[in-house]
This record gives structure tokens, C-alpha cells and sequence, in this order.
């Protein structure tokens, strides 16, 4: 039985963008590997890179972290209301729930660069060992995601104020969702695998 396309979200309402939809979970399925390469480094270097350099206990602090990961898993909810905002059709609601994402994204973003500025008064850099490096490279690669995600989802909010609310739109905007609850899932990992475990 084939469903009725009026009964589909506007995202998925032509097929379009539906493989947009498909092409995206590939490209998902890529980017999973390159973290799962990142975290695999690092578990090699936790225990055995870290030579002369200090270890995780000696270099995380607690309150940043949490920090972070409060701003982005709220960034992860309000998200989320963008996506519900957009199915109702309240456009407004959506653009504001998306600019609030992004505000949280940026908040994360400026205690990632104060723990990297610790980590460099403290002596833990890309060369002090291989643990830093893997460390470092880990964290910077997932910064550097949500940096480009901010600028993504800036331009989606510009395009949504000039074209409304349309298939077009719709989709990118769902695509969107779907890869900043991406970073929220490869935070957890990092949050639980790389901080908790260390700081013990």
C-alpha cells in the first residue's frame, strides 16, 4: 500500500527529498567511521601515549564539561521543537528554536576554546604525547563539526526568512536536525568514554 503523498511531512513530500533524506544517512554512516577511527586512536594512546605528558585525571576539569554537554543536549531538544515547530507550520516558532540551537551551539563552542586554552597553559598539546594528540584531535574534529553546523544552520535561517517555508527548505531543515543530533550522539560518547573515564 502506497502512502498518500499529502499525508507526508513536507520534508519527505517529494522524492526529491526523499533521497536527499537517504543520501544523507550514507553520508552519516561515513561520518561515524571517522569518529569511530578517532575513538579507536585514542583508546590505542590512552593508556600507553602518554609519556612525559600529563593524563586525562591531571588535565580534566569537571564543571567545563558538564557545562558543555548541558548547552548541547538542550541544543539537542530545541532542535527537535524546530522539526515540531516546522510540521505544524509555525514558522516563526521554528526559526526561533532554530537561532536558539545555534546560541547554545556557540555557548558550547567558547568553553571548548577556554579548555583547549587550559589544556595549553597545563602543557598538554598536539606534541607532548600521543595521548594529547589523539585527545586533542578527537575534541577538535567534533569542535570543528559544530562550527560548521553553526554556519549551516545560519544559512537554512536566511533562506527560511527569504524563500518561507517550502519543500526545499523543509528539507534542508530536517537534514540539519538530523546531523546536529548526530554531534549531541558523538558527545555522549565523548562525554562518557573519554571525560568520566579518564577522570577516574
Amino acid at each position: 500500500m502506497k502512502l498518500d503523498p499529502k499525508n507526508l511531512p513536507l520534508e519527505y513530500s517529494t522524492e526529491t527529498n526523499k533521497l536527499n533524506i537517504l543520501g544523507f544517512w550514507i553520508f552519516l554512516s561515513a561520518e561515524i567511521m571517522l569518529f569511530a577511527t578517532l575513538f579507536t586512536t585514542y583508546f590505542v594512546y590512552v593508556d600507553r601515549g602518554v609519556g612525559s605528558g600529563p593524563a586525562g585525571a591531571e588535565i580534566f576539569e569537571l564543571p567545563p564539561v558538564l557545562i558543555e554537554t548541558f548547552l548541547l543536549l538542550t541544543s539537542s531538544f530545541t532542535i527537535g521543537l524546530a522539526v515540531h515547530a516546522m510540521r505544524i507550520n509555525r514558522v516563526k516558532a521554528m526559526i526561533w528554536f532554530m537561532v536558539v540551537t545555534l546560541l547554545l551551539g556557540a555557548g558550547f563552542l567558547s568553553v571548548e576554546v577556554y579548555e583547549f586554552i587550559h589544556y595549553y597553559h597545563i602543557g598538554a598539546t598536539l606534541q607532548t604525547s600521543g595521548f594529547t594528540a589523539a585527545l586533542l584531535t578527537t575534541l577538535g574534529t567534533h569542535g570543528a563539526h559544530v562550527t560548521m553546523g553553526l554556519f549551516w544552520g545560519i544559512m537554512i535561517i536566511i533562506q527560511i526568512l527569504r524563500d518561507g517555508l517550502n519543500a526545499r527548505t523543509a528539507n534542508k531543515s530536517f537534514i540539519f536536525s538530523l546531523y546536529w543530533h548526530f554531534l549531541d550522539v558523538m558527545w555522549i560518547f565523548i562525554f562518557s568514554f573519554i571525560y568520566l573515564k579518564g577522570m577516574m
